[in-house]
């Protein structure tokens, strides 16, 4: 069986950064599947799932309401290794592009106060699975450490 092609990164070289990590084709549009890696994988611990649904919901909810990007939105949800997020967008993309999205995506969910969106029973089928405190520290770590003053090592894959 052919390997997919985020297992052919080698994940013990890997640091925090935005990278694309395939693009895909659905007849004539690309869809640009996003690498969002917030911790080094296999040396940092993993993020917990209470704030890796939190940063799910409010990264959802800031990019479906998006007024660029909202209608290239096709997916934003965790990676199963709980070191990142994906993010997937309609269009033939590169890192640099979204630059400034996942940026102000991250200060929306630093800055976010009040009731969780989708956070309700109807809503949600582990609504209680949420930590708004974490989400806040891990999007104020991700601008901090990682967004601001990005640099080309951390947009594309090394080795």
């Amino acid at each position: 069986m052919e390997k997919i092609a985020s297992f052919t990164v080698d994940h013990n070289l890997l640091e925090p950064g935005i990278y694309v990590s395939r693009k895909d084709r659905y007849g004539e549009t690309v869809i640009t599947t996003f690498d969002l890696r917030m911790t080094t994988p296999n040396k940092e611990p993993v993020m917990n799932t209470a704030e890796i649904h939190t940063v799910e919901h409010l990264g959802a909810t800031f990019l479906r309401n998006h007024p660029a990007f909202k209608d290239r939105v096709v997916y934003f949800g965790p990676m199963g290794c709980r070191t990142g997020f994906y993010m997937l967008l309609a269009g033939d993309l590169e890192s640099e592009d979204v630059v400034p999205l996942v940026t102000e995506m991250f200060a929306f969910i630093r800055d976010f106060k009040g009731e969780i969106p989708g956070a309700a029973p109807q809503e949600c089928g582990n609504w209680q699975d949420q930590n708004l405190d974490m989400a806040h520290y891990l999007a104020k770590r991700y601008l901090d450490r990682t967004l601001k003053g990005i640099d080309k090592t951390h947009l594309h894959y090394q080795g």
